[in-house]
């Protein structure tokens, strides 16, 4: 049994908060508001955010980062990306060196085109920070649906840890050095989620479906294996298994984002209608200005750029790329 404490109680930290539970270890879960530990305390369950999925009495609530941090075996960082910084921050002065910190968030931080688990190593020198990811939507862990991840580690016997810690019998975990390919992955899908959301809200089907998501993980890779990453990586779990499910599940916000965009939200209005962080805004431009640094083409990031930011239509996005010029679909294959 590990003492593990869960930083965020959102969808995503309930969700994986029964996983550790039901594995017997001794969970305690912060909250950044008092007022929603002390509910949380009261009730076992984030009814705004994953009803239905109740943490037994054992689990502690607590809005103290200090008592959250200290004295624990790890850490599991499961807030918004956008908040990875400001939270490792804050955490910073209570994690001891050496500390495994388990990143859950998927995204790019869009000033500095960092990783996430590279940021938490930037605000907490010394952490030995991981990242657990796949085609995981909270709504069935937290169910106790079958779920497979992949946990990212530098070090074989990091990974290892983690994988004990979290696998059971509707959890199962693989592991992998590829961080930078697992967190790539997880940030780029969401980005591709958009389209194949908007595309839905404009009524294309199922062959759209499927052209995106093989383009998309075209574009992934390509982007992917410029940084450093393997394609081995986007071939898997945190690739296109990932891409598959955010793209397709009715669970994916950012899917459901990019379909109302489809139907004619402005981006604000599809975000304001969701009410949670939609990581594929946020990443889309972090992709865009990669693109441009790596010389890689992504034209499916690049067009959902200009209906989130530059008011394209929709349709009109879907025809130019639709009418982009003739290509090979695979250049490496020789003809006879």
């Amino acid at each position: 049994m590990a003492k593990v404490s869960v930083i965020g109680a959102g969808s995503w930290g309930m969700a994986i908060a029964k996983v550790l539970d039901n594995n017997g270890h001794e969970v305690t879960i912060w909250s950044h508001r008092e007022e929603e530990a002390e509910r949380l305390r009261e009730i076992r369950e984030n009814r705004a955010k994953l009803p239905g999925v109740k943490l037994s009495e054992h689990t502690q609530f607590t809005s103290d980062l200090e008592m959250a941090v200290k004295g624990r075996d790890l850490l599991v960082l499961a807030v918004p990306s956008t908040a990875v910084r400001n939270t490792a921050h804050k955490m910073a002065p209570h994690v001891k060196p050496g500390m495994i910190i388990v990143n859950l968030a998927k995204g790019i931080e869009e000033s500095t085109l960092m990783i996430l688990t590279d940021i938490i190593e930037q605000e907490i020198p010394g952490v030995n920070a991981a990242v657990l990811s796949g085609p995981s939507h909270a709504e069935e862990v937290g169910h106790g649906i079958p779920t497979t991840v992949v946990a990212g580690a530098k070090d074989r016997e990091t990974a290892e840890y983690i994988q004990n810690i979290f696998m059971n019998q509707v959890f199962r975990v693989y592991t992998s050095p590829d961080m930078l390919g697992i967190e790539l992955g997880g940030a780029l899908k969401n980005v591709i989620a958009l389209a194949a959301g908007v595309a839905d809200g404009l009524g294309c089907g199922d062959n759209t479906k499927a052209a995106l998501i093989t383009r998309g993980i075209a574009e992934m890779s390509r982007l992917g294996v410029a940084m450093g990453g393997r394609i081995e990586t986007f071939n898997g779990l945190t690739g296109i298994g990932d891409l598959i499910v955010t793209c397709a599940s009715v669970h994916s916000r950012n899917r459901k984002a990019g379909y109302l965009i489809g139907q004619g939200r402005t981006m604000q209005e599809a975000m304001d209608e969701v009410k949670m962080v939609v990581e594929g805004v946020y990443s889309a431009k972090a992709a865009m200005i990669l693109a441009g640094k790596y010389g890689v083409n992504m034209p499916i990031v690049e067009e959902v750029n200009k209906v989130l930011f530059k008011n394209k239509p929709a349709k009109e996005a879907t025809a130019d790329l639709m009418l982009r010029d003739k290509k090979i679909e695979n250049p490496e294959l020789p003809w006879n």
